[in-house]
């Protein structure tokens, strides 16, 4: 029996492994990669920071890549298994169809310990170190916020619109200063401006050429009759505190920057139901993705066995179903973690309720059969 456990437990683990990496690569880093490739090229990142990204985004990523891959291999090695009547030839040696399930259910149980791991600490941590990085790189390289004809929201009072970019110098720039309630109180416009971080001051500055504004009164901004127009300047200076954008990337803290222990200690502080039902959603998701390996496991045997076919396309396309199935409650039970009346926490347990139930009972039928 040995000899069987290594074989069934090697087979399984090595396409698993193949698995992840390739769902990791192609489904998710090809994506990701995509949207880097913006901040590489127009807002001239520095690769070491891409790289960063990905690295970070890596964890939160096997959350998802672990069990499907490990699905897919399931599907595949006990497809070609039974199409080669190797399941046959076990049976006829007194081996049980549950006897064979052991090495496969052993590998899904490391799995889930290491998606717990990963779910409970790593990828909490993997958030936040990408978080303080993307603080870290608008601090020392804050020109790579401004991309031609896209607006900048991200300083604190002022959004600020440039036509073009070439390294540090802007053209055709529009500044709109908004008072604490969000309405403009000035708007600049300017042919070109120059951009400057000052780290030693703490400051962005942002020299304005040939620079015409319209000044508001700040008592009564929606006196249109007050306001001045046509003021003209040679160069003006604004001064933007660098603090304002480093504090907007780190400030609202998302629920899955929190590791286990976090949340844990969150759940008495949280204030009204949806809050504490919001915190509740993300640690039944924590212990529900961690399951989904063995949720997917003994769904999967059976099906590989009674699909009996040895060409992948199959296994893929099974696999692509039951975790398109899976991930649909994940997905919704995020939709509605603001809702105590949906029981998001509880929803969210769907899948692997039925995964697990429909999968014992078809192999216990097979077993008998």
């Amino acid at each position: 029996m040995n000899l069987i456990d290594r074989y069934v437990g090697r087979s399984v683990l090595i396409t698993a492994l193949y698995g992840v990496f390739v769902l990791s690569f192609v489904l998710v880093l090809g994506n990701v990669f995509k949207e880097l490739l913006d901040l590489l090229i127009n807002r001239d990142v520095p690769l070491r920071y891409i790289l960063l990204f990905i690295l970070y985004v890596l964890p939160f990523s096997l959350t998802f890549t672990l069990p499907w891959g490990f699905l897919t291999a399931v599907l595949l090695i006990f497809g070609r298994m039974s199409a080669d009547n190797e399941m046959i030839a076990l049976r006829s040696c007194g081996v049980s169809l549950r006897r064979v399930c052991v090495p496969v259910l052993a590998v899904a149980a490391g799995l889930c310990a290491i998606t717990f791991w990963i779910n409970a600490k790593i990828a909490p941590l993997a958030e936040m170190a990408m978080r303080e990085s993307i603080a870290t790189m608008a601090r020392t390289n804050p020109a790579a916020l401004f991309v031609p004809d896209e607006v900048v929201d991200q300083f604190q009072g002022k959004k600020i619109y440039v036509g073009g970019k070439h390294g540090e110098e802007l053209t055709n720039v529009t500044l709109i200063e908004e008072n604490d309630g969000g309405m403009p109180l000035r708007i600049t416009y300017a042919r070109r401006g120059v951009i400057e971080p000052d780290e030693d001051s703490g400051e962005l500055t942002l020299t304005l050429y040939d620079a015409k504004f319209e000044q508001r009164n700040e008592k009564d901004v929606f006196s249109f009759g007050e306001i001045r127009h046509g003021i003209s300047v040679r160069e003006a200076t604004v001064h933007i505190p660098l603090e304002d954008l480093v504090a907007d990337h780190l400030r609202g803290r998302p629920l899955r920057s929190y590791t286990l222990v976090e949340l844990w200690r969150q759940l008495p502080q949280a204030g009204d139901l949806s809050q504490r039902v919001a915190v509740m959603s993300e640690i039944s998701k924590r212990f529900s993705m961690s399951l989904a390996s063995l949720a997917f496991a003994l769904i999967a045997m059976p099906l590989g066995v009674t699909a009996q076919r040895k060409e992948t396309s199959v296994g893929f396309g099974i696999s692509l179903a039951l975790a398109f199935s899976y991930f649909f409650f994940v997905v919704l039970a995020e939709m509605l973690r603001g809702n105590p009346n949906a029981y998001p926490y509880l929803l969210i347990w769907i899948p692997n309720v039925l995964f697990i139930g429909i999968g014992a009972r078809l192999l216990l039928r097979l077993d008998y059969r």
